[in-house]
């Protein structure tokens, strides 16, 4: 059985896993960081969105072992101190939870997006959430979400 080592929000990790481990089981079953979301199986949701060495992954379409010595983010590792992450509290304020099951993956998308292009138009934020699933279909809140999250990261 393959021993797996990565850094997890900051924190070394090792786990010896079956081959066939997908990340997000890693990350919720060996690490108990349920944050991270299955929703689909198919990578269609995008539910089980985190960062792997700064880029979002659907960790239900990684192994385990391919992020072997990689520095992994999940939702649980964007507040820091007690205090939400600027794209956590625009979510909250803005009501983009909704019902909250995609809100992870929906967030770490979102992260990567400002990282890449911090001044997203409407547009290019409804085109980078393509890839995530919202069943309650409220994409309004969520994007608004980002927009305020975007202004306020600019400071």
């Amino acid at each position: 059985m393959p021993s797996v080592s990565m850094t997890v929000n900051g924190r070394a990790v090792t786990g010896d896993v079956e081959s066939r481990t997908l990340l997000v089981q890693f990350l919720r079953e060996n690490l108990s960081l349920t944050g991270t979301h299955v929703g689909c199986d198919t990578s269609q949701c995008g539910a089980c969105v985190v960062h792997v060495n700064g880029e979002s992954v659907k960790s239900c379409t990684m192994l385990a072992v391919q992020a072997d010595g990689a520095e992994v983010t999940t939702i649980e590792g964007l507040a820091k101190d007690g205090e939400l992450h600027p794209m956590q509290e625009a979510f909250r304020e803005n009501h983009g939870l909704q019902c909250g099951f995609c809100t992870p993956g929906m967030v770490m998308s979102a992260v990567d997006l400002l990282q890449k292009n911090p001044n997203p138009d409407e547009g290019e934020i409804r085109e980078w959430l393509e890839g995530n699933i919202c069943r309650c279909t409220g994409y309004h809140n969520i994007v608004k979400a980002i927009q305020t999250a975007a202004a306020d990261m600019k400071g």
